[in-house]
């Protein structure tokens, strides 16, 4: 098979790979129809994920048809067209039995880690892919769901929907700030309405995804370059501060801003992926009700997302800005790491 293989930091090609085969019962194999690349992989070839090697094949997630299943499946069949989660599951540790599978114990890659795809074993951005405990990590498609929704519900909209709306207790009526419109702010507000928020504020640098939020289901939009940005956002909750401020970028700055946006008894919901410390000003925070949540998706509201996608009441397919075959990947890849030019949101890579 074909497969993009990692080779240190800055270097990686589409070659050839051996194809996978099935190691353990509970394995099966899938033929990848379609995959897309996540901001991590771009971390893992700037080298920011050591534990990844040299000869990884990368990407985790993925939609495809079942090819091959190992004896103890039984509730997945060749031919099934599945949802490959960013998450596996062994379904029975500690953490998987307290719906956090993202901590799983079991060492198919490394016990207390359930990302393991495209970082510790060979992962989605192939012809094919083996996936371990294939019944508790994969979701059958039903018909009329395609490829191009299907794609969003292995990370980014779990993500914003877990770690964002979920983890920052959104409640009807609240007023949520999302700083960052990139995939997985986005998410997060299209998702914050399925709880009744009745006000939904993008906050982002880049005019072209200040713009495009209204569409994702933001209420109100706010470029934070502009002069005044926090007080233009404050007069939108009567001057309190905001009930949710989901964090969506993963630096300094924008972790600080969300602190000071939220409202007394308001909640910081960290979605963002952070490689620099992070000052934590106690001293202003801590008179003032404030929780602040953190979290890597378990992607276990996965099959309740797919039914709301199934039922046309989410449209996550209006991710996709670029279009590429596997023969394609690099000029994907070139595409997805210079957005701001190309203002690509997701590729999808597709047979």
């Amino acid at each position: 098979m074909k497969a993009l293989v990692y080779h240190g930091p800055g270097h990686k090609e589409w070659e050839h790979a051996p194809d996978p085969k099935i190691t353990d019962p509970t394995d099966v194999i899938v033929q990848v129809d379609t995959t897309t690349i996540c901001g991590t992989d771009l971390h893992i070839l700037k080298g920011d994920v050591p534990a990844v090697t040299q000869g990884r094949i990368l990407g985790h997630e993925g939609v495809g048809t079942i090819i091959e299943t190992g004896e103890a499946v039984t509730n997945l069949a060749v031919g099934n067209r599945v949802i490959i989660s960013c998450i596996t599951s062994c379904g029975s540790c500690s953490y998987c039995r307290q719906q956090l599978p993202a901590h799983c114990l079991n060492d198919e890659g490394t016990s207390g880690l359930g990302w393991i795809f495209g970082h510790l074993i060979d992962g989605t951005q192939a012809e094919y892919v083996r996936v371990p405990f294939a019944e508790n990590s994969l979701h059958k498609l039903p018909e009329g769901v395609s490829d191009e929704s299907a794609i969003m519900l292995c990370d980014i909209l779990p993500t914003g929907f877990e770690i964002g709306v979920r983890n920052g207790r959104v409640k009807p009526g609240d007023v949520v700030a999302v700083i960052g419109a990139g995939p997985v702010g986005l998410a997060a507000m299209m998702t914050a309405g399925l709880y009744g928020a009745s006000r939904i504020i993008a906050i982002d640098l880049d005019d072209n995804r200040v713009d495009q939020a209204k569409v994702f289901g933001a209420t109100d939009a706010v470029n934070n370059g502009d002069a005044g940005w926090k007080d233009a956002v404050l007069a939108m909750t009567d001057g309190l501060g905001v009930d949710v401020a989901i964090e969506a970028v993963g630096v300094p700055a924008t972790f600080h801003m969300a602190t000071e946006l939220v409202r007394p008894g308001g909640t910081v919901a960290n979605v963002g992926v952070h490689g620099a410390s992070v000052e934590l000003r106690l001293q202003d925070l801590w008179i003032k009700d404030v929780a602040i949540t953190t979290g890597l998706v378990s992607a276990t509201t996965t099959p309740m997302l797919l039914r709301l996608v199934s039922q046309g009441k989410l449209t996550p397919e209006m991710f996709v800005s670029h279009r590429f075959t596997f023969d394609g990947i690099l000029d994907a890849y070139d595409t997805f790491a210079q957005a701001a030019q190309t203002k690509a949101l997701k590729v999808t890579i597709s047979r």
